[in-house]
Formats: structure tokens, C-alpha cells, sequence
């Protein structure tokens, strides 16, 4: 392991972390399919050469006929957009920034300083109850180490994920839901067509997300529409074992069609109509209902082993086949792939309160036969030691599947798998190192956002966004030219099948995923459930 403490903080300002000296396309107008876009200056210093360019279409219009639909052409737009300003984010009970139907664009922010640069591309896909106009995805710092950034817009709740025998009718393949997948596939594509205009490299495209984006991840790795189309993936919290059964709450949750065919048909006639032509004339706001926004905790998750209303579903199409089948088939893309954890996330928590009788209570009900092997190595004798032993085995049960999930790839693909554990707390919070808490870090975009941030924090994001930047790079975190700071960076190894993996934050360096015997209690508990 290797710790900041006593390093030196040389290297650690914005501008310093820049490595630049060369313009790049600032003020630049660039052809793109539908039309011809302005960028702006990411940055007000003038040393800083990043451009970007924001809201930019990448499909049409999705309300009115095309509600329910897969993304369709955007009519060409006459001048040159002013893509000085994020678009709109998609519909969602939860979103906090302005929505409109009208919401598929992409941003784009590149140091390149011509349009044949060729440099490799990451393209960005936000968890749920997100926009890509936040802040804590600002691409300015990312881009600063060579690589184009790009993130999206996608739909979701019903906009996104409805299932409906009527749609099934429309559709030439007989199916129906998975249009916020299809948005994705589309900006990919439309990347593909178009990047090259911006300097980035279209045969070096990385997809990279957190929680449902790293879902997203996922179904474009498998999906046979983005055949040949992606260089890496990266899936933050994260990629997990098929017989993980938490995976029932998580983001990576699906539905069967049957069951996406009965929710569709219940939520068209809980809105007072009778045909999918009916649904599309109601109002944006109309289909804004909370109650169909369904989190699910991890005690849910065990209870009924339901996920959300509103999920991609498996429809042999977009989304071909299930988790375990993929793995044993292989899907479409043999890519290098990175997938991790955090230390509080997926049931782990700082905040935590089980007494020991609700801890024993919900932990017999899980680990049912395994239990006597269960609480010899997560005891708890007091309330305080439940809370302990609870997070324990949540964050081990995190690592293990990431771990069996990576071993399980190594069968079937041939490309390198990399997993992590990221237990960095940001300062000025209690919640840890939460759900979301790697962000900033990857982005190197501290700036973006108002903690009060140290200089081990800038180092931590300089070593992270230098990880990552070498994996768009290479296929390798640890190849590549990112990172210019004090020494090397600390090898991350490929995964081996040996009982470790890659801890990242404070310190960095290679550490266990449990004992031998946790590891083997939670694999035996896997192996005991039903696979997705």
C-alpha cells in the first residue's frame, strides 16, 4: 500500500494538473450530422485549453408521436447551435434541474488542438435521478489528460422502460421497453459518427457509469447492436456475480418481458386510458407520478427479491439474454473492463442502526443454513458490534461478487479484468465513502463542486482520474501517460483469481476481499440462489 501522508503537494492546482500548452479548438464551430455547433472555453484561464461543447442533439424530439418509441433521426437545424448550455434533462418524478421530452443530447468537452487528433474518447452514462448537467460531471478535468470526454442524456422511468403489447405490434422485432437503453446505444452510435470532428478517436471509445449507469455499461458490452462499436468499459458500483441476489435492488435489475407486458398494461389503465395512442396524448406531467418511482433498500430487495417497477427488460433483442448466460456464451464485446465498489454503498452504510435482534433476525432469514457459519464470523454480541458485522458482511459480499464476476469473465473472455474498492470519505460530510463518492475523483473535477476539498484530495483526484485516463488510453490502468505526479503509480493488477483486489483512495495498492473464509461462506450463500 502507499499513502499520501508526507508526500509533496507540488502538482496539485487545476492548472498545474493541466500538462498543456497548446490551444484547442476554443471558439470553434464543428459539422455534425444535423448541423454545425459552437463550443466555448471550459475554463476561464486562458492556460487551461478545453473546450466544450453543451447540449448537443443526438436524436430527435421524444414526446408526442415518438414517446415510447426508439430514438428516431433529428431533423437538420439550420446555422450553427450555440452549444454554450446543457439541455434539458429527461423526464423524472425526482429531477431537480428542468425536464422536457425534448432531452437526448450529448456534451462534449476535448484539449485536442485539431480535428485529426485521434485522442481516445470516454463516454460518460449517469446513474438514475441524474442529468448530465451537474456538476459532478464536468469533463474539464478528465479532458486535460488527453482524452475526449462525452457524456449523455437518456430517458427514464416509463419514458424509459414501459413494456407494452401494443408497442410490441409497432416494433419490427416484435418487442417492447428498453428505450432508455436504446438512447444510449444511439448516442454511441452518434458518437461513432461524429467524434472524429472533435478530435477524438471513433475505433477508441470507452463506455464508463455509476450505479444505473454502469448498468448501462453493462447492456452495451452485451448488446449485439453495439457490436464492434466500444474499446473498454468501466462500470462503478458496479458489475456483480449473476447469483448475487442483492442485484433484486440494485440498478443492474431487470424484467422479464411478461412482467414488463403486466406493469405496462396496468400503468396504461391506472391513467384513465386504454391504448398506448391514448397514453401519448397525456401530458409530460401526467406520467410524472412519484408513486411509480419504487426505491428499493437492500431489506426489500431480501424480502420480496422485486426490483423497481420500472427496469430494462430482457427482450432477447437490446438486451439479449440473462446475466449468467452471458457469461457462459460470451456477449458482444470482449473488451478490457474495470468494475468496483465503495465502502458505503449496497447496504453498508455510516448511519446503520440494528440492534443485535434486528441484525440476527434479517442476517437468519438471509443466510438461512449457512447461518451458524454466518455469525461465527460476523458476531454480534452488542448493538454496536451488530452495526459493525452488518456493514462487514455487506461491503465482503460487495467485493466477493465483483471478484467471482471478474473470475466468471476471465472463462469466457479474453480481454483483462480489473476490479477496485474505493474507501476515500470526500471531507466535509458523515456519510463516508458513499454512493457516488468516486465521481469528482474520476473526473478530476474538484473544482465543480463546493467541499472543502485538501490537497490530498486534489493528489487522490489526479491518481484516479490518471488510472482512468490510462485505461481509456490502453485497456491497461497502469499504461499510459496520465500521470506526471510523484512516482509511479501503484500497480493495479489484472484479476488473477487470487483472493484481492485493487483498493483505491487514501492509500493505494493491492488488498484482500475477505478472509478465506468469508470468501467461502459468501460464495457457497451465491450459489444457493437463483441466478440473473
Amino acid at each position: 500500500m502507499v499513502s499520501f501522508r508526507g508526500w509533496h503537494s507540488a502538482g496539485l492546482s487545476l492548472v498545474a494538473a493541466a500538462q498543456l500548452g497548446a490551444a484547442a479548438l476554443w471558439n470553434t464551430t464543428i459539422p455534425t450530422e444535423y448541423g454545425a455547433v459552437r463550443g466555448y472555453p471550459a475554463f476561464n484561464q486562458t492556460d487551461i485549453a478545453v473546450t466544450a461543447w453543451k447540449g448537443v442533439p443526438f436524436a430527435a424530439d421524444t414526446g408526442g408521436e415518438n414517446r415510447f418509441r426508439p430514438p428516431q433521426p433529428r431533423p437538420r437545424w439550420n446555422g450553427t447551435l450555440e452549444a454554450k448550455d446543457f439541455g434539458y434533462a429527461c423526464p423524472d418524478s425526482q429531477q431537480t434541474y428542468a425536464v422536457d421530452e425534448d432531452c437526448l443530447s450529448v456534451n462534449i468537452w476535448t484539449n485536442a488542438n485539431s480535428t485529426d487528433a485521434g485522442l481516445p474518447v470516454f463516454m460518460w452514462i449517469y446513474g438514475g435521478e441524474c442529468t448530465s448537467a451537474q456538476p459532478l460531471f464536468d469533463g474539464g478535468g478528465l479532458a486535460q489528460k488527453e482524452v475526449v470526454v462525452v457524456t449523455i442524456n437518456y430517458r427514464a422511468g416509463a419514458f424509459a422502460w414501459l413494456a407494452h403489447p401494443e408497442l410490441a405490434q409497432e416494433s419490427p422485432q416484435g418487442v417492447s421497453g428498453n428505450y432508455g437503453l436504446l438512447d444510449q446505444i444511439e448516442a454511441l452510435k452518434w458518437v461513432h459518427r461524429n467524434i472524429a470532428n472533435f478530435g477524438g478517436d471513433p475505433k477508441r471509445i470507452t463506455v464508463a457509469g455509476q450505479s444505473g449507469g454502469s448498468a448501462g455499461v453493462y447492456h452495451l458490452v452485451n448488446s449485439p447492436l453495439t457490436k464492434g462499436l466500444i474499446h473498454g468499459a468501466i462500470a462503478e458500483s458496479g458489475v456483480r456475480y449473476p447469483y448475487d441476489s442483492l442485484i433484486a435492488g440494485l440498478a443492474t435489475s431487470y424484467r422479464t418481458m411478461d412482467d414488463a407486458l403486466n406493469i405496462g398494461i396496468n400503468f396504461t389503465l391506472n391513467h384513465n386510458v386504454s391504448t398506448i395512442a391514448e397514453l401519448r396524448t397525456l401530458s409530460m406531467e401526467a406520467l410524472l407520478d412519484p408513486r411509480d418511482f419504487e426505491a428499493i433498500n437492500w431489506i426489500t430487495a431480501l424480502d420480496t427479491g422485486e426490483p423497481p417497477k420500472f427496469r430494462p427488460t430482457l427482450d432477447g433483442w437490446a438486451f439479449p439474454a440473462t446475466y449468467l448466460e452471458l457469461l457462459e456464451t460470451g456477449a458482444a464485446n470482449d473488451v478490457p473492463f474495470i468494475t468496483g465498489n465503495n465502502k458505503d454503498e449496497s447496504g453498508a452504510s455510516t448511519t446503520t442502526n440494528y440492534t443485535v435482534a434486528e441484525y440476527q433476525y434479517y442476517s437468519a432469514f438471509k443466510y438461512a443454513n449457512l447461518s451458524a457459519r454466518f455469525f461465527e464470523l460476523y458476531p454480534a454480541n452488542n448493538d454496536s458490534q451488530a452495526d459493525r458485522s452488518w456493514n462487514a458482511a455487506a461491503r465482503d459480499t460487495s467485493r466477493v461478487s465483483s471478484y467471482l464476476f471478474a473470475n466468471a469473465w476471465a472463462q469466457a473472455y479474453t480481454s483483462p479484468f480489473y476490479t477496485y474498492y474505493w474507501d476515500h470519505a470526500p471531507p466535509g460530510q458523515t456519510q463516508g465513502a458513499y454512493h457516488m463518492s468516486e465521481i469528482n475523483y474520476v473526473f478530476n473535477n474538484l473544482y465543480a463542486t463546493d467541499l472543502p476539498w485538501t490537497k490530498a484530495d486534489w493528489l487522490i483526484a489526479d491518481i484516479m482520474s490518471s488510472y482512468w485516463a490510462n485505461f481509456v488510453k490502453t485497456g491497461n490502468p497502469n499504461n499510459g501517460s496520465s500521470w506526471t505526479g510523484p512516482g509511479p503509480l501503484v500497480h493495479w493488477p489484472a484479476n488473477q483469481q487470487e483472493n484481492d483486489t485493487m483498493h483505491l483512495g487514501y492509500t493505494q495498492g493491492v488488498g484482500p476481499i475477505g478472509s478465506p473464509e468469508q470468501v467461502s461462506l459468501i460464495t457457497d450463500f451465491f450459489h444457493g440462489q437463483q441466478p440473473w
